[in-house]
């Protein structure tokens, strides 16, 4: 199964960095957040998500599979992941749009020749292109080489990550990259574990020595209800916050909002809703008065 797969490229952004800008998803994560609104990014392999509700029961798929794979059922089809290859030849036959795929391999210049076709509205707006995942810094040969060929086109280049990487390779993409959005969860390490599969040591870490560098870094909190929203822990983000290198520190919030849930059920996999809740109005407003209180500027992202 090949590495270094795009789930997804979505134009006209205007929430993951300044300006109109192209984001890049890269696929494969090496956290899982109990509240992850891009499941389909976690598995850095190939996955196909079916739509039952599309499906028209035309059988198109079934005869297009040549691993004899997909059976139709009553109920819609079944796929035998066992025989399956994920070869998306199913997805292109489905004419319901049922099926889809998610991962794809494209090379840098195809890549580069999408976002080159953005270049317009990068060039009116101040924006420019967005690598995102999954964690983008996983795939950090692939993502280097991008960021590269953008700067040598003059293109505005950012970098959504969650520092869950080596020192080395995150210094190494600091390099060529012009912004980072630093995603920052919670600041106890136990809890950090429980709710992402990792702890969080070596993102701290990382957090302090990419600001030492005096890069242009963004920092985003998800802020989820019974999660990270109380009183100590938004206190003790401020203050870690504030004692960064750099003397303009930015934050974005990122309130949870369950959008993700059709997507779990495309991939035929339970949500976590039951155990998430959205902020308040009131937990909101006392967490962006808390960082501004220590000198972050702070307010509510997309």
């Amino acid at each position: 199964m090949p590495t270094n797969l795009i789930f997804d490229i979505k134009r006209y952004a205007i929430n993951d960095g300044p300006g109109i800008r192209i984001v890049i998803f890269f696929k494969g994560c090496n956290l899982h957040c109990v509240w992850c609104h891009n499941p389909e990014s976690i598995s850095a392999k190939a996955e196909k998500l079916y739509s039952p509700s599309k499906c028209i029961k035309c059988g198109s798929c079934v005869e297009a599979c040549e691993q004899n794979a997909i059976t139709l059922s009553a109920d819609g089809i079944v796929t035998d992941n066992q025989r399956c290859v994920m070869c998306g030849k199913c997805c292109e036959a489905c004419p319901a749009l049922a099926l889809e795929m998610s991962g794809k391999v494209i090379s840098v210049d195809e890549i580069i020749t999408i976002i080159e076709k953005e270049r317009v509205f990068f060039e009116q707006s101040g924006g420019g292109v967005t690598f995102s995942g999954g964690e983008p810094l996983l795939h950090s040969d692939l993502l280097i080489k991008l960021l590269e060929e953008c700067g040598k086109r003059g293109i505005h280049r950012t970098v959504d990550t969650a520092g869950n990487v080596r020192e080395e390779t995150l210094l190494e993409v600091a390099k060529q990259t012009d912004l980072f959005l630093f995603d920052l969860k919670m600041m106890d390490s136990a809890l950090h574990k429980l709710w992402t599969g990792s702890d969080n040591t070596l993102i701290l870490q990382n957090l302090k020595k990419l600001a030492e560098t005096g890069a242009g870094i963004i920092i985003r909190i998800p802020l989820i209800g019974g999660v990270n929203d109380s009183d100590e822990n938004i206190e003790q983000t401020a203050r870690f916050i504030s004692e960064l290198a750099g003397e303009s520190k930015e934050v974005q919030l990122l309130p949870y909002h369950n959008i993700a849930q059709n997507k779990y059920q495309k991939l035929g996999r339970k949500d976590n809703s039951e155990k998430l809740r959205e902020p308040d109005k009131e937990t909101l407003t006392a967490a962006i008065e808390k960082y501004r209180k220590y000198g972050i500027r702070a307010g509510i992202g997309g």
